[in-house]
């Protein structure tokens, strides 16, 4: 098994920080999405609000069990 693909802090004050159905497979490892800089071309459930700031309230894609792998590669594409 790949543990280092998942990770929960169960004891945040914030966990989830998402409303999901599926809190047991709630990846806290990318906490901070790391697609976020990507702006309008992340791929996530986001929005601006009316001040022009991306919202990822609605977002679960970093935070997804098996997403792991995918966002890996979106990084690493982003390096070349």
């Amino acid at each position: 098994m790949e543990h280092y693909k998942f990770f929960q802090n169960k004891e945040c004050e914030y966990f989830p920080c998402h409303e999901t159905d599926k809190p047991e497979e709630f990846n806290c490892l990318f906490c901070y999405c790391p697609l976020y800089h990507l702006g309008d071309k992340c791929g996530g459930n986001f929005y601006f609000t009316e001040k022009g700031v991306k919202s990822c309230v609605n977002c679960l894609r970093p935070h997804m069990k098996d997403n792991y792998e995918e966002i890996v590669k979106i990084l690493k594409n982003e390096r070349n």
